[in-house]
This record gives structure tokens, C-alpha cells and sequence, in this order.
């Protein structure tokens, strides 16, 4: 087996810890204490009970989001039953929207849990959903350190934000 390094996403990992933006106080993650009026400001897609979706600033593809409980806490086993079924209900609504959208031929889907499986945010578990294409793999990150990304953030958003509203308001099938 061959393996390839991305060692520029180490780079952003050593820095991110640095910027916390739009960290309210000390301790908290980024995303703990996101107030709804700033939920476009943000990219939130939506907000469940126990958790919300939104959308990653720095997506490893188009339309990569994540779906975070409010409980901040760096370990699975803290979070209780019905958070989890939100979580995975959420997380089913939000592909679904991203079919829509985006079309992707398929999905990566979990969470990075510590700082050693990749966790750039390893003190507030979140679940990423990352849209796939055949072929959305290239040379680009690792001979020029570019992530070539087709969709614009703020349009992604939008049409994510209104397919989930489509969505949430169709009869729930028994």
C-alpha cells in the first residue's frame, strides 16, 4: 500500500488553535454559543433540540458540513440517547439535501475523536458529512497546496438552507 502525506493540512490544524474565531470566552469551542441571529452569518444550516448542522469553512469538498451537538464535550460516551438519534436524524436530513443540491455519488460520514485522529476541534465532537464524486481527487493539493473547491460557500449554503426547509416541511412517511 502507498501512502500519501497532506502535510499542509497539518499547517492549518498548528495554526486554527491560534485564531478561535468567533470563540465568546475561554474554553469554549468554536462552536459552542453560536446565537441563532448569527446562524447565516455562520453558515448553520439548521438547529434541532440537541444539535445543529453547518457548514465547514474549510471543506475537504464541496458542500462539507457537520453536525454538532450543543453539549460541548471532546467524548462520544457523553452524549445521551436522544442526542444521538438527532444527531443521526439530522445528519440523514442534511444528505438528503445534499442529493439534491449537489448530486455527490456518495458520502464520508463520522467524527475525528482526539487530536491524534485529526481532530482540529478536539474539545466539541461533531460529525462530518463530506460529499464524494468519482474522480474529486487530484494533484493539486499536494504539488500546489490548493484545494480546488466548484461551489461557492455562500450559494451552497443558500440552496442547502432552502432544501432542508423543503424537506422538514413534507408529511413525515409513516
Amino acid at each position: 500500500m502507498q501512502r500519501m502525506y497532506s502535510p499542509w493540512r497539518d499547517v492549518y490544524m498548528q495554526t486554527f488553535k491560534e485564531e478561535k474565531p468567533f470563540t465568546p470566552e475561554e474554553g469554549k469551542s468554536v462552536f459552542a454559543d453560536i446565537p441563532p441571529e448569527q446562524d447565516e452569518e455562520r453558515y448553520v444550516l439548521c438547529r434541532g433540540e440537541f444539535c445543529f448542522a453547518i457548514l465547514n469553512l474549510y471543506p475537504y469538498n464541496c458542500g462539507h458540513l457537520m453536525v454538532i451537538p450543543y453539549l460541548q464535550t471532546p467524548d462520544f460516551g457523553d452524549l445521551d440517547a436522544q442526542t444521538m438519534v438527532e444527531i443521526f436524524n439530522m445528519s440523514n436530513l442534511c444528505m438528503k439535501a445534499l442529493k439534491m443540491t449537489i448530486k455527490p455519488q456518495g458520502f464520508n460520514f463520522g467524527a475525528n475523536l482526539g487530536r491524534v485522529a485529526g481532530g482540529s476541534i478536539d474539545e466539541h465532537i461533531h460529525f462530518h458529512i463530506v460529499p464524494r464524486w468519482e474522480g474529486d481527487t487530484n494533484f493539486m493539493p499536494v504539488l500546489g497546496e490548493t484545494k480546488v473547491l466548484s461551489n461557492d460557500l455562500r450559494q451552497t449554503y443558500i440552496q442547502l438552507r432552502e432544501a432542508i426547509k423543503k424537506l422538514q416541511s413534507e408529511p413525515k412517511k409513516p
